[in-house]
């Protein structure tokens, strides 16, 4: 790995994760990542919201975890780097928590700005196959450290009318840099994981994670969409480097390739380090 990258921000930054896990210190949702950013000089802390909490109690753990941290350390601004319903929650803390002063810039990976459509689709189901099947996910959510889950008010949170509500009342402050990155698998069979999923989405709303297409995720200063070397692409769990490995040894023909996402989240956060923030 390159190490001519230099993540020593002017601010420090604050990471705010999606939904289905939460922030640990072992198996911890962000991979090999923060280790790689600090050995960079990235100085690195983090949301430790509930998992599948929605944007309301989950902002109200936020403000504490950046309040807290800011009173530590003097730090005067943040950078949040969010992904996919993290991003939403920082705009969140922004805008309605009005916290606003306290944050520099947001990056967000593969966020639903927008409103998911196969969300959409999801929510016509019979409700009490919704609501059971979240029901069951708030009881493994709240044994894996939850306080408050709320599976089935965060998958209303991510429908297009939803968002479009939230877009209104959260509109973006104009003293904050706001940057989005979108990502796509090259076809359902490139990660087991992802795969009923990916073509689901295909089907219904075109190329996209796994999860979201790009037209979903795309907010302020949209920075384009970004897939793997080879054959596999990148899925929602890659964005977060789940499985702690490379995609590819094949090197990247483009800048929107990656063959390891570490490295990708070090030339971001570079980036950030060369524009002053």
């Amino acid at each position: 790995m390159t190490k001519n990258f230099n993540c020593n921000t002017k601010y420090p930054l604050f990471f705010v994760h999606g939904m289905g896990f939460r922030d640990r210190k072992i198996c911890g949702y962000w991979g090999r990542i923060p280790k790689v950013l600090r050995k960079h000089g990235a100085e690195i802390f983090f949301g430790f919201q509930d998992a599948n909490g929605s944007i309301e109690d989950n902002c109200k753990i936020l403000k504490k975890s950046l309040l807290k941290f800011i009173s530590e350390t003097g730090a005067e601004k943040v950078n949040i780097i969010a992904h996919s319903k993290g991003g939403i929650e920082a705009r969140y803390l922004i805008s309605t928590m009005g916290l606003g002063k306290y944050i520099a810039s947001v990056t967000t990976m593969s966020t639903p700005h927008n409103g998911s459509v196969t969300m959409d689709k999801l929510m016509r189901l019979p409700k009490v196959l919704l609501r059971t099947g979240s029901r069951i996910f708030d009881v493994l959510m709240k044994i894996c450290g939850d306080e408050n889950p709320q599976t089935y008010r965060c998958l209303e949170q991510l429908t297009t009318r939803f968002m479009a509500d939230f877009n209104r009342k959260n509109p973006n402050n104009k003293n904050i840099y706001y940057r989005s990155y979108a990502f796509k698998m090259k076809n359902p069979l490139s990660d087991v994981i992802m795969m009923i999923p990916c073509f689901a989405v295909m089907l219904m709303d075109g190329e996209s994670d796994g999860m979201l297409t790009p037209k979903e995720v795309a907010w302020g200063d949209f920075k384009g969409v970004y897939t793997g070397t080879g054959n596999r692409g990148i899925s929602h769990p890659d964005e977060v480097d789940l499985r702690r490995m490379k995609f590819s040894r094949k090197n990247p023909h483009n800048k929107n390739e990656i063959s390891d996402i570490p490295e990708f989240y070090l030339e971001i956060i570079s980036e950030l380090k060369g524009m002053g923030y």
